[in-house]
């Protein structure tokens, strides 16, 4: 696995704290790790964008982003709007490969969902994971909505015959409520992939040591952690 590209179901659903996770606890198993933002849009040039919050929050990884776009919006319309030029998923393929050949772990973090634009053309992550012939991570949110929209992104990545590599979880809250704790049973069989993980809420907001020294707690040992799905599935379900 020496590229994981990490997508969501949507937008704000914990794929950076995520991908921070993964990295943070792909780098206490010793693995060397690089975080590849392929377009960063809605972020000033002087402010820290996903890239640079995923190292604060996991420690020594390299970061690297191809393009950044002040308004935050799709990135194939930021680009357009702001009369710059696109990042291709070509682009995105090389960059990747490039940092592979340094790297154990290369994490690519998408924008918003799977078929979300990165260009004029409408090349998308997927395409830039086809052409890596990496297999692909979903962050999903935990509650009512969900099902549907790991679906459909599953049934996406098999239409192009790409891995999904499992789900996981992005902000798992205190108390969930009764299609949360559904959810957890379901997510796996609608995605036809397992359940790797589940992100407490807020965990973004940890002391980056915290963060780092939790990481593996959320995380099955396909992502270097020692989370346990169906012990979770029996507590929260029950």
């Amino acid at each position: 696995m020496p590229v994981l590209v990490i997508t969501g179901t949507g937008t704000e659903v914990g794929k950076t704290i995520t991908t921070a996770a993964v990295a943070a606890a792909a780098v206490a198993a010793g693995r060397s790790v690089a975080v590849l933002k392929a377009a960063q849009t809605g972020v000033r040039p002087d402010e820290p964008g996903d890239a640079q919050e995923v190292a604060r929050l996991a420690g020594p990884v390299t970061t690297a982003e191809l393009a950044r776009y002040p308004e935050p919006l799709a990135p194939a319309t930021a680009a357009r709007r702001a009369d710059r030029a696109p990042v291709r998923p070509r682009e995105i393929a090389e960059a990747a490969a490039k940092l592979a050949t340094e790297h154990d772990l290369v994490l690519v973090e998408g924008a918003g969902g799977l078929l979300v634009r990165f260009d004029d053309a409408g090349g998308t992550l997927a395409d830039a994971a086809q052409l890596l012939g990496a297999p692909v991570l979903v962050v999903a949110t935990a509650g009512l909505g969900t099902l549907n929209t790991t679906d459909l992104t599953a049934r996406e990545l098999r239409s192009r015959e790409l891995e999904l590599a499992g789900v996981v979880i992005g902000g798992w809250p205190d108390s969930p409520d009764l299609a949360m704790r559904c959810n957890v049973t379901d997510l796996p069989e609608v995605a036809d992939a397992p359940l790797l993980g589940a992100l407490p809420l807020g965990a973004g907001a940890l002391a980056p040591a915290d963060f780092r020294a939790a990481a593996p707690s959320w995380l099955a040992p396909w992502l270097d952690g020692v989370w346990d799905a169906e012990a979770f599935r029996a507590r929260e379900s029950a």
